[in-house]
């Protein structure tokens, strides 16, 4: 299979990736030249503003002592950088209204911010969810432990990814602890690092992977004409609009497909030197992060997390390279400073095609994100112009907050 060069990639920066190949360009410029989808990018626009309002309401949330659960304008301010708030945390604050409140505690003679009474209300929603899809959350754990080749991970790293599982905040007395008999925990080799594991009675357990599934709709469908043998090994595709598929790469992609490779819950074996054995290997690791995101409550990732996951999951490839090799099943996001992968099958028109309660919880947060100061903007008008009409010229500005 040959290599294109750097020439022909520059040229077809917008066409697919040859899978199974890697080009021999750098980390950087194979990021650039990938083809952008809108649908996504608008997705990941709103969604890094997210990401730094779960960080702050988080660190409120941290303060149940304070009543209501709080943080001081000042500690925030001193996180600004690290939280990467560019101009400040204040300002980063009032953009929001709907979600955070400021307000001056003069017992403390100090600033202080809370969550607004929707925010606490989403907050006890998706909370309320998490509890509620604890044999889902578990039965998620024990996969992703089933898919390592020694049926377990670091838990450094299944707490990096605690809240993409779905996982309640305290997952290591709720889940873990209380369920003994699937899960344990022992020391590794290094100092104050803990191994999560399967009981002896649960490494045995089989699982079927959820592209599976798909493979069986697809057979089952009415006047459905797909070949059996030609969908064994397959994964859905699907590709934005504007995206042009040169008649070489419908090609390989078709090859590919029928490429048979050993199941993210199968035993590995001996790994084979052959070209056909390496292009196995590699259609295992798209297997494996297929199934990855396929147990994550928004079909998402950042790309940092589950590298954290490559050794335990024997996983030889550069995971982001892989992304970008599979336009068809992945998208990579650079937005907000982190790179997201997305699981393409899991999405249409920027939402979730098969939602659950607590992505609805947490898509309830984001809209107050987007909302922005917005509506907040017109209450005001309206107010003004009530005001107007009963008040005096000159009073329009009594008993308004001034802690927005």
């Amino acid at each position: 299979m040959p290599i294109p060069t750097l020439k022909t990639i520059l040229k077809h920066q917008n066409q697919c990736r040859v899978i199974g190949s890697r080009f021999k360009t750098s980390s950087v410029q194979y990021v650039a030249s990938r083809f952008r989808d809108p649908t996504f990018e608008k997705l990941m626009d709103k969604y890094k503003n997210l990401l730094k309002v779960i960080a702050i309401q988080d660190l409120i949330l941290a303060n149940p002592t304070n009543n209501p659960p709080s943080v001081s304008l000042d500690f925030l301010s001193r996180l600004s950088q690290k939280l990467h708030l560019n101009r400040g945390a204040a300002s980063f604050l009032r953009k929001y209204p709907h979600i955070f409140h400021i307000f001056y505690d003069p017992n403390k003679f100090q600033t202080f911010c809370r969550l607004t009474d929707a925010a606490m209300r989403v907050s006890r929603q998706e909370a309320e969810a998490i509890n509620a899809s604890l044999d889902v959350v578990v039965d998620r754990l024990v996969r992703l432990l089933s898919m390592s080749t020694t049926k377990s991970l670091p838990l450094r790293a299944v707490f990096k990814v605690w809240r993409e599982l779905g996982l309640p905040d305290d997952f290591e007395d709720s889940i873990i602890s209380g369920n003994s008999h699937i899960f344990k925990l022992v020391d590794a080799h290094e100092p104050n690092t803990h191994i999560l594991m399967l009981t002896d009675e649960m490494r045995d357990k089989r699982f079927v992977a959820c592209v599976e599934n798909w493979r069986v709709m697809e057979c089952c469908r009415e006047n459905s004409a797909v070949d059996r043998t030609e969908i064994r090994y397959s994964f859905k595709h699907s590709y934005p609009p504007g995206m042009r598929l040169v008649r070489d790469f419908k090609a390989k992609v078709k090859e590919w497909q029928r490429l048979p490779y050993v199941g993210p819950y199968e035993e590995m074996g001996e790994k084979k030197r052959s070209k056909a054995g390496i292009m196995g290997l590699e259609k295992r690791a798209v297997a494996i992060v297929h199934e990855f995101l396929s147990l994550t409550v928004e079909r998402m990732v950042e790309v940092e997390k589950i590298s954290h996951f490559r050794k335990s999951l024997a996983i030889d490839l550069n995971i982001r390279d892989l992304f970008l090799d599979h336009p068809g099943m992945f998208y990579l996001s650079t937005k907000g400073k982190r790179h997201t992968v997305f699981l393409r099958e899991g999405y249409e028109r920027g939402c979730l095609i098969d939602p659950n309660p607590v992505y609805n919880a947490r898509r309830k947060l984001l809209d107050l994100v987007v909302l922005g100061r917005h509506a907040m903007l017109i209450n005001n008008e309206s107010r003004s112009v009530e005001n107007c009409q009963t008040q005096k010229p000159g009073l329009l500005d009594e008993g308004r907050d001034e802690s927005i």
